[in-house]
């Protein structure tokens, strides 16, 4: 029941931060390397876009429990098994 609702919580994060980059622009200010590496001048709403679409994704794999999987198959190369 508690990865549910903190799967919904950070989904209405992750889609306020899509919805209100505008607003986080204004709050928090400009990131240097968003400015310099994602565009001119919307550097910085594209990076907080693109966190936002990275918490409702982590949201809903912690929601279905499979954020454990993932996490595995995307470090197992790093640590090869011993059999």
């Amino acid at each position: 029941m508690g990865q549910i609702i903190i799967g919904i919580v950070g989904i209405i994060v992750g889609t306020m931060m899509v919805a209100k980059s505008e607003w986080l622009l204004s709050a928090f200010g400009r990131v240097n390397w968003a400015e310099a590496h994602l565009g001119t001048e919307g550097g910085t709403r594209i990076f907080y876009k693109l966190l936002g679409l990275i918490t409702i994704f982590v949201s809903l794999l912690i929601m279905t429990e499979m954020v454990e999987g993932v996490i595995i198959t995307i470090f197992s190369p790093l640590f090869p098994s011993q059999n």
